[in-house]
């Protein structure tokens, strides 16, 4: 790529040199492309998003004073990168959060006319509050989440969908909650441009409302939430204990449903574990859908990696690729952190990712397998579990407790070892149809049978040690 000749952008790379040290001037500053100043935006080609996003947190102050001295108070920044490493027609942008002091002005005069609930009863469009870069393209499913992205889709997909109303989604930290729900809002703005669609997390709101309340604006505060289509709060567990922000809630959500708005939540557990909720609220969280997000199966995390590193520019060996998933188990968010880390690794160190590399940053963040989980491990921990002769697994016997025990194997090969649906059924004498059956009865039935919950923890448990 041929930089621009621009003595303004000369001027820059001098400031920058003789404000920080001269490795930090090679490892960030000489990577950057410039590619241009148009309608006020500066255009700046970068490695990666990570190396936008790191940037920016580290060097955003020195940024911002030498762009204000030489381009003038008001600018943009633009960084563009390419999803793919070297294939220019990848390249997309994403604007720099740190914006100049006239650009911030006009952003709080306009936040202070649009979407603010305290402001006025004409509260026309709205900030949807929603992250651009979660959506249903960059969102990963498999078995374990295959229920909840369909759901999300068809919620997306057709406005007039009321099945799912209100859509209720649990599950552990870093599961892909928050990325799945504002994924439904950005299609939906997508599919509705003139929707009214907001995503707020339950203490924001719980915020809001001790401020209404504080400002008498309670009347406000509840009129503009009642002007909603879609409203998305995440990890609505944390209304708990606040009786007044739960019965002002209520009234909201009673006002939306019955005017066919959707409704859509958060949590890390299911409605009826919820504590310290009033319960018509909590019956209410009932009325729709309620699906769980499970720890990723082995399948999930694999394609998370490989997706996260072809964003990243990053290469990455397969069996690299493999080691990672099947021992970073339970969570997407420690998946990219690996991915992150390694990255890190190679921008700043040069080090070449090899498998030495991934199992030192892995020991800082993860609690790494002793034994690899295989097929007949998972066999052998379950027929223990349940005090069955292993023999009978393979058979042909419909007998319940057998057939429920061929299910978890199923259910865990699935989800721990990168063995197929075909291979798995194989293993079993039975076909890869009645893998999936199996897999998903087993997650239907974990919605509503705690026995079986508490069993694969402690299956699980035995299979991590």
């Amino acid at each position: 790529m041929n930089t621009p000749q621009d003595s303004r952008w000369e001027k820059c790379l001098k400031l920058f040199q003789d404000n920080v040290s001269p490795e930090h001037y090679r490892a960030w500053f000489e990577p950057l492309e410039y590619q241009g100043f148009e309608n006020n935006r500066i255009l700046l080609h970068v490695p990666s998003l990570f190396f936008a996003e790191q940037i920016e947190s580290k060097f955003s102050s020195l940024m911002n004073r030498a762009f204000e001295r030489v381009f003038g108070a008001d600018f943009r920044v633009v960084f563009n990168y390419n999803v793919v490493n070297k294939q220019p027609d990848t390249e997309i942008s994403i604007e720099s959060v740190n914006k100049s002091r006239i650009i911030d002005n006009r952003l709080e005069q306009s936040q202070q006319q649009v979407g603010n609930p305290f402001k006025s009863v004409d509260y026309g469009d709205i900030d949807p509050q929603l992250n651009p870069k979660y959506t249903f393209e960059n969102y990963c499913d498999s078995v374990s989440n295959k229920l909840a992205v369909s759901i999300g889709k068809a919620i997306a997909n057709d406005p007039k969908c009321k099945t799912f109303n209100p859509l209720f989604v649990f599950g552990p930290t870093g599961v892909g909650k928050t990325h799945l729900v504002e994924a439904i809002g950005i299609r939906s703005k997508e599919v509705n441009p003139r929707s009214r669609v907001l995503y707020i997390t339950a203490r924001v709101f719980e915020s809001q409302y001790t401020t209404a309340v504080r400002n008498n604006k309670v009347n406000e505060f509840i009129n503009f939430y009642q002007s909603i289509d879609v409203l998305i709060i995440d990890d609505i567990q944390d209304l708990a204990g606040k009786t007044a922000t739960q019965n002002t809630f209520f009234h909201i959500f009673n006002h939306l449903h019955q005017n066919q708005k959707q409704l859509i939540m958060s949590s890390d557990c299911r409605p009826v574990d919820m504590d310290g909720m009033v319960p018509r609220l909590i019956s209410r969280f009932k009325w729709g859908m309620t699906v769980e997000l499970g720890a990723p199966d082995y399948e999930l995390r694999r394609e998370v990696l490989a997706m996260r590193a072809r964003q990243d520019g990053l290469s990455i060996s397969d069996d690299i690729l493999d080691y990672i998933a099947a021992n970073v188990t339970d969570s997407i968010r420690e998946l990219e952190g690996i991915v992150v880390s390694l990255l890190a690794h190679a921008t700043m160190l040069g080090q070449e990712i090899s498998m030495d590399l991934a199992r030192a940053v892995m020991a800082n963040a993860v609690k790494v397998s002793k034994r690899q989980v295989t097929f007949d491990l998972i066999a052998e921990t379950v027929c223990g579990y349940y005090n069955i002769n292993s023999d009978l697994l393979y058979s042909k016997s419909r007998k319940r407790e057998i057939s429920d025990a061929r299910q978890v194997v199923m259910y865990l090969a699935k989800k721990y070892t990168p063995m197929s649906s075909t291979n798995i059924g194989v293993r079993l004498s039975r076909n890869h149809a009645t893998v999936l059956y199996a897999c998903s009865s087993i997650e239907q039935r974990m919605a509503i049978e705690k026995q079986l919950r508490e069993d694969l923890a402690i299956i699980e448990g035995e299979l991590k040690k």
